[in-house]
């Protein structure tokens, strides 16, 4: 584990740090900001799982999270969003390949060979971020539209692992729509059976209980009918009773713009729970 990038922030770092996975077969990037807090201690962590076409810089450098992480002493984890180098497979659409990972473990060649982001985010990363950062091992998950689907769909799966789970724009049923329908096929295979552990609604359906969640949409995004269709994260979650918050933001779309407005609510909503705040 090499760190490429190191810069002041907020009292503490924000660092960018490189390494060879093991479960993806490449080389791989990784974001870190360290709050001022962890010179004293270990701190709670909060993983981000960001969209698609971007990498580890996109969250850092546009979110504005960093001045939340340090008031709540959080570490923040931006890792990539796919597998990535020459020998990885990849697609000329934006929406396939690499940055576009989906957070699945892909079963479909050529991808199966590197595309396993699911077990990377839920294994791989977090063990190496608290061998070797001042990590302790309470963990939140959040993300954005691919990456919402992937905090989502990875927390309710690992509950145990997740104190709480938030998303901006997610995909929440991407096995009903254009999105999921694309990778799922590509990744998983056309039987649809196969997606099912993968879609947050249908999770959502499956579960009894469930951590805390926050969600939020624009209502002036361009994907909100076709692409991410919040109402069947509330239908599922009415129906079992699941316990959730779903904010509709009037006029905001799906860019970083939408998320920095709202990303300090998000941060506070996790530090209620990592930091057991009653």
């Amino acid at each position: 584990m090499e760190r490429v990038e190191r810069h002041a922030c907020f009292g503490g770092w924000q660092d960018v740090y490189q390494h060879q996975s093991d479960v993806l077969g490449c080389s791989m990037k990784f974001a870190a900001y360290i709050p001022p807090q962890a010179e004293q201690q270990s701190c709670p962590v909060i993983y981000w799982l960001s969209g698609l076409t971007c990498n580890e810089q996109n969250f850092i450098t546009k979110a504005g999270a960093q001045q939340f992480a340090a008031q709540h002493g959080i570490i923040l984890i931006v890792p990539d969003t796919s597998p990535r180098g020459e020998d990885v497979a990849d697609d000329e659409a934006y929406d396939l390949g690499q940055g576009a990972g989906f957070y699945v473990n892909a079963t479909q060649k050529p991808w199966s060979t590197h595309y396993k982001m699911y077990d990377y985010i839920v294994s791989e990363l977090p063990a190496l971020i608290e061998a070797h950062l001042p990590a302790s091992d309470k963990r939140a998950i959040s993300g954005h539209s691919m990456g919402g689907h992937g905090a989502l769909m990875i927390g309710l799966r690992n509950s145990s692992r997740y104190t709480s789970l938030s998303a901006f724009s997610p995909i929440v049923a991407p096995s009903q729509v254009p999105w999921g329908q694309k990778a799922f096929t590509a990744y998983l295979g056309a039987e649809s059976t196969q997606w099912l552990c993968y879609d947050t609604v249908n999770l959502l359906n499956e579960a009894t209980t469930i951590p805390p969640i926050l969600v939020d949409v624009g209502t002036g995004d361009s994907f909100y009918h076709e692409q991410l269709k919040p109402e069947l994260l509330a239908e599922a979650c009415d129906k079992k009773q699941h316990h959730y918050q779903l904010n509709l933001r009037d006029g905001y779309d799906h860019s970083y713009y939408f998320i920095s407005s709202f990303i300090g609510e998000h941060i506070a909503f996790h530090a209620k729970y990592l930091n057991d705040v009653k």
